[in-house]
């Protein structure tokens, strides 16, 4: 990995060779402080931003039984990180970054490429390849910390590639193997109240009709 600071004139802040295979994944987290490195190795490493010329990571893990190739870091929760392996693992993890520890983990049936946190409700976004069964293709909302599923949607003909949320976390772009881009208004608006939970009213695969 090569970290480039681009307010400097030396563009090159540091290099860091601890990847075995290709690094398919890098998220940082919304504070900045943390960087999240998954590779087709099936390693999954945090990184503190303050030590990272140093090369010396704060956690490594191992759990994942394939290639990690979907990070999100919780905006709520600001050491949550969540995970998402290949054709074979395809499991969602979920990760206490403060104590390095995995506290949830959830099969999906299918390849995990990309993931997307709901800034308005408790919820995570997953989108998905290659499957084991019926479940390819599509995307899958999950409610959290329960990581049950609240409904699936968007039954792509050729897998997705990955997942991307636009600034006012209302709508998902999902980039799939076609070429193609589609839009989805996956998350609703801030809702009030204390509960930063909601029911599933309708599952549409229309760039102009909401999820709920």
């Amino acid at each position: 990995m090569i970290l480039f600071e681009v307010r400097a004139r030396n563009h090159l802040a540091s290099c860091i060779k601890k990847h075995s295979d290709e690094v398919c994944s890098l998220k940082w987290s919304n504070e900045g402080d943390r960087l999240a490195s998954g590779g087709s190795e099936k390693q999954l490493y945090i990184w503190e931003a303050s030590k990272m010329s140093s090369s010396k990571f704060l956690h490594q893990f191992t759990d994942h039984c394939a290639a990690v190739k979907a990070l999100a870091w919780c905006p709520y929760q600001h050491n949550v990180l969540a995970s998402g392996g290949g054709w074979n693992d395809r499991c969602i993890r979920i990760w206490n970054t403060q104590k390095g520890i995995c506290i949830h983990s959830i099969e999906t049936k299918a390849q995990i490429s990309g993931l997307e946190w709901n800034r308005h409700h408790k919820e995570i976004l997953s989108s998905h390849g290659y499957s084991t069964g019926e479940d390819q293709n599509k995307q899958c909302l999950w409610k959290y910390p329960s990581m049950t599923k609240v409904g699936e949607f968007g039954n792509h003909e050729p897998r997705i590639i990955n997942l991307c949320q636009s600034p006012d976390g209302v709508t998902v772009v999902s980039a799939v193997a076609d070429e193609t881009l589609r839009f989805w208004d996956v998350f609703g608006p801030p809702t009030t109240g204390i509960s930063m939970a909601s029911d599933l009213q309708g599952l549409f695969s229309s760039r102009n009709s909401q999820i709920r």
